[in-house]
């Protein structure tokens, strides 16, 4: 790309729209400046341009997003056919499972659900599509991270805020890296309460009719119900059918 081409300020805009979130969901002009690293006159541009769309309001100190922006991930929605093709097999799965079952893409350094049949809760987060998590500590992630060349892993490793989310959180790069080659081997990942105290889930890639690894599909389940040393030998073998089933349909 020529750096003619870019347009600084449209990506600052959007550096502004991402310093929102479930931590954050309302944000004064300072606040949006420490998180984004750009200075107060740009970031007040872009937050009166957005309140002026009507993608934010303002309450003359605060801004919080509006549902309109919701225009935007409703576009790439929209224009994937990935979530509508998966969302009738995640039904069945989660139904024959007896638990949630979801399917995320990779986007940089998290997990992003594009599609989810609920059956219970396990997590104190309520996900949605659109909802994301880091990928070094999901089961979705672990998979989509080991379809990658491990050099591509490294790299997404080390630009990840490793943080230990739990006491059996998994923290070293290395020992990551090591799992992601049992990932890689065995074709499949399980978490055992890495995310969230409580949240056990096994995950496995979904690939197309070449090959290739779109997204990754989970099932979760409560700790106390399903402990991680169950988590293979029950639904493993489901999951096995949908990956095989999403194969045919995938293009």
């Amino acid at each position: 790309m020529r750096e003619t081409d870019f347009v600084s300020g449209f990506a600052r805009g959007l550096r502004v729209i991402e310093a929102f979130g479930e931590a954050q969901p309302r944000l004064s002009i300072a606040d949006a400046a420490k998180i984004t690293g750009l200075d107060r006159a740009t970031v007040r541009r872009c937050l009166l341009t957005l309140s002026q769309l009507g993608y934010a309001n303002y309450d003359g100190k605060f801004f919080t997003l509006t549902p309109k922006i919701l225009r935007l991930g409703h576009a790439y929605l929209s224009a994937t056919p990935l979530p509508a093709i998966v969302q009738p097999y995640l039904d069945q799965l989660a139904e024959r499972a007896g638990q949630s079952a979801s399917a995320s893409v990779l986007d940089g350094t998290e997990i992003v659900y594009v599609a989810r049949a609920s059956q219970r809760r396990v997590m104190s987060i309520n996900l949605t599509p659109g909802s994301r998590l880091p990928a070094y500590c999901a089961s979705m992630g672990r998979v989509l991270l080991a379809a990658l060349p491990e050099t591509e892993a490294r790299e997404i490793l080390g630009r990840s805020d490793l943080k230990a989310n739990t006491p059996l959180t998994r923290t070293d790069p290395e020992e990551l890296v090591a799992e992601l080659r049992r990932v890689r081997d065995e074709g499949y990942a399980v978490i055992d309460q890495e995310l969230e105290l409580g949240l056990c889930s096994i995950a496995v890639p979904v690939a197309n009719d070449r090959g290739q690894v779109l997204a990754a599909v989970n099932i979760g389940a409560s700790a106390a119900h399903v402990p991680a040393r169950e988590m293979a030998e029950r639904f493993l073998p489901l999951l096995r059918e949908t990956q095989a089933a999403l194969r045919l349909v995938l293009r």
